[in-house]
């Protein structure tokens, strides 16, 4: 099913639109096609500070438009550099309740000349939702994300 996504982002990416309405435009077709992705948004560092701000999303409105380095999953990975892919966001210390719905979130860092500038973060409202291949998948995007900032 990821698979078959591939062509669709890539028409986007390549798209005449403005960067943001790129942004927007997969986070609503990764919402709408992808049955366990329930909120999908991309975080960016806010200039020199040390925290992520909301960029475009798709799901219910959040209060959490800025997230300081090192707090809940999207922090962590600012700090990290790496993917995180929480089965269970219960069992989480450290964890930044979007919505009482939400039970598992993936992050993955979106790279732009080796330095993270920012992050893709999904939420859904199933259980252990992720997998390898939505990793993989999600490293696809942000890659060719990458290519229009």
């Amino acid at each position: 099913m990821l698979d078959a996504l591939h062509a669709p982002i890539l028409e986007i990416v390549s798209s005449k639109e403005d960067t943001q309405k790129k942004l927007l435009t997969i986070c609503k077709l990764l919402k709408e096609r992808v049955p366990h992705y329930d909120w999908v948004g991309f975080y960016f560092r806010n200039g020199q500070k040390e925290e992520l701000k909301l960029g475009p999303y798709a799901g219910a409105p959040t209060d959490h438009t800025i997230i300081p380095f090192g707090k809940g999953i999207c922090g962590q990975v600012a700090v990290s550099n790496k993917n995180f892919v929480v089965p269970d966001v219960r069992a989480q210390d450290n964890y930044i309740a979007c919505s009482i719905h939400v039970k598992s979130e993936i992050v993955v860092p979106l790279f732009l000349n080796g330095e993270n500038v920012g992050q893709l973060d999904i939420d859904s409202n199933t259980a252990d939702a992720f997998s390898e291949a939505d990793e993989r998948f999600l490293e696809f995007i942000n890659a060719e994300v990458a290519k229009i900032l």
